[in-house]
């Protein structure tokens, strides 16, 4: 039975994921280093796991696998749950694959650095509208894929 995973402490697409999650009668699984509001129903489910670094991808990558959706802009741990068979999309509708997480984990890497050296100082674009729409538009696509990979 497939799965919906949110890395929920920074993600900007809660209310779109619960919409599609709903839609298609998957558990949803919001995943923090601490308690949220989140609106109340019988597939929405919270996990607070302890402060710390990584605790949350942790968390997420033990529990997730084939059939499963992950949702995280944390390409580390999107690299994780692509590895255990997860399907996996970022918040901007842009999804993890196999064949490209060594690039973005590198490049990912790349910016660190820079940032350190102070060869760059912004953290990335915004959030945009075409974000929301492309990352729903996605999420549709690979709940679908995921679901079918399951066998539900």
């Amino acid at each position: 039975m497939t799965v919906l995973y949110v890395d929920a402490d920074a993600c900007p697409v809660k209310d779109e994921t619960i919409r599609v999650g709903e839609r298609h009668k998957v558990r949803i699984v919001f995943v923090s280093n601490s308690w949220m509001r989140l609106p109340e129903g019988d597939l929405i489910e919270r996990v607070v796991v302890p402060e710390g670094p990584d605790e949350a991808d942790n968390w997420i990558a033990d529990h997730s696998g084939p059939g499963d959706v992950v949702i995280t802009a944390d390409v580390p741990l999107a690299a994780r749950c692509v590895k255990t068979g997860a399907q996996v999309l970022s918040p901007n509708g842009k999804p993890f694959r196999e064949d490209a997480i060594g690039m973005r984990l590198a490049m990912r890497d790349l910016n660190t650095h820079l940032r350190e050296i102070g060869e760059i100082r912004e953290g990335g674009p915004g959030f945009t509208k075409q974000d929301r729409s492309r990352f729903l538009n996605q999420l549709e696509t690979v709940m679908r894929a995921a679901k079918r990979q399951s066998g539900a």
